[in-house]
C-alpha cells in the first residue's frame, strides 16, 4: 500500500490575525472584568481598547457572555498547564507538590479572576453567570494532579491517587481563602500531607 503524506498547512494570514485579536481582546476583557466587574465589561469598551469593531468581536465570540466564556476557559487551559509543569519540574513526589502548591498561591494572588474561579470570591462581582465554573476548574486539578501520582507511582490505585490529589487541592484553596501562614510554609504543609496519606494509603 502506497504511503500517504499529508503536508502541513501552515496558518494563513488572515488565521494569524485573527488568533492576535482573540488573544488581544481577552487580554482586555480580563482587564475590564477586574477593574469594574461585569458590569464594567462592555464589548464596545473591548473592541475600543485593542483598535477593532464592536462587529468584529460579535464575529469571533457572539456575545459578551461567549467572550466571558472564552475568557474563562483560557485562564483555566493556562493555569492547569502551569500546575502541570511544575508537577513535572521535580522528580521527587514532595517537592512536585509542593511546587504546585506554590505555584497555585502565585498565580492566584496575581489573577483575581482565577481567584474567583478557584474559590468563588469574587465571582458575584466578575462573572455572576459563570459562578458554577469553580468546581469544574477544581476538579480537573485534583484530575491532573491524580494522574501526576499515577505516573510516578504506577502501584497506587485510582481512588487513592484521586483523594490524595483532592485532599490537596482542597488544602491549598482553604489557604487562598483564608491564609494563615506564608505560602512556603503552605506550600510544604500540604505535600507532606500528600507523601503521608500515601504512605498510609
Amino acid at each position: 500500500m502506497a504511503s500517504v503524506y499529508v503536508a502541513a498547512v501552515a496558518p494563513t494570514f488572515a488565521d494569524r490575525t485573527r488568533g492576535l485579536v482573540r488573544n488581544e481582546a481577552l487580554e482586555r476583557a480580563a482587564e475590564l472584568l477586574v477593574a469594574g466587574g461585569w458590569r464594567g465589561l462592555r464589548l464596545q469598551d473591548v473592541a475600543d481598547g485593542i483598535g477593532v469593531s464592536r462587529q468584529t468581536l460579535y464575529n469571533e465570540f457572539a456575545s459578551k457572555q461567549g467572550l466571558a466564556a472564552a475568557l474563562v476557559l483560557r485562564r483555566t487551559e493556562e493555569f492547569l498547564a502551569q500546575l502541570e509543569a511544575a508537577l513535572e519540574g521535580e522528580d521527587d513526589i514532595h517537592r512536585a507538590w509542593a511546587s504546585s502548591v506554590r505555584t497555585t498561591l502565585d498565580t492566584v494572588g496575581r489573577d483575581p479572576l482565577l481567584r474567583a474561579l478557584l474559590t468563588g470570591q469574587g465571582a458575584q462581582e466578575l462573572l455572576p453567570l459563570l459562578t458554577s465554573e469553580a468546581e469544574p476548574l477544581v476538579t480537573a486539578a485534583r484530575d491532573r494532579g491524580a494522574d501526576f501520582l499515577l505516573r510516578r507511582r504506577p502501584e497506587l490505585d485510582v481512588a487513592t491517587a484521586t483523594a490524595a490529589a483532592e485532599i490537596a487541592a482542597r488544602l491549598t484553596i482553604s489557604h487562598v481563602v483564608l491564609p494563615l501562614h506564608p505560602p512556603d510554609v503552605v506550600a510544604d504543609q500540604v505535600a507532606t500531607t500528600v507523601v503521608r496519606y500515601l504512605g498510609r494509603a
